[in-house]
């Protein structure tokens, strides 16, 4: 089968590197399936887990994306995220913990421009635990 390479990058590191059959996300739009030989597209994505079909395996790469870019060529697939997470590190307790002092710096936010930092910020942390709770429950 033809394959395609995947690079997920992060500000703080590359998250994966490698050939993939095919790769799905979630676009702004709606989850983007991504095969070789695409057409070539730029679009942002919404926070949630970037699902990497690797070749002759069973089981998929999944990286948690707090957001960001894609960049898909014919022979390339570019994710810049946000923030990334490979899905076996995702932690739950310190996702739940983070989301807690995110709902209580909402509460003490005196600016609209805190609020809505605030707001976003909660709003990758429900993506990230939905996507745990996804993940775990396979």
């Amino acid at each position: 089968m033809t394959t395609i390479h995947v690079d997920v990058v992060s500000a703080e590191e590359s998250i994966f590197a490698g050939e993939a059959e095919f790769v799905v996300l979630p676009g702004e739009a709606g989850e983007l399936g991504i095969y070789p030989r695409h057409a070539p597209l730029i679009t942002r994505i919404k926070p949630g887990v970037v699902r990497i079909k690797l070749p002759a395996r069973t089981e998929e790469e999944q990286v948690f994306v707090a957001g960001g870019i894609l960049e898909v060529q014919p022979t390339l697939i570019t994710v810049l995220a946000d923030t990334a997470i490979r899905g076996k590190d995702l932690d739950e307790a310190k996702a739940n913990e983070a989301l807690k002092a995110a709902e209580e710096a909402r509460k003490n936010a005196s600016s609209q421009l805190e609020i809505a930092k605030v707001e976003a910020e909660m709003s990758a942390l429900a993506a990230q635990l939905a996507a745990i709770k996804k993940l775990r429950g396979k």
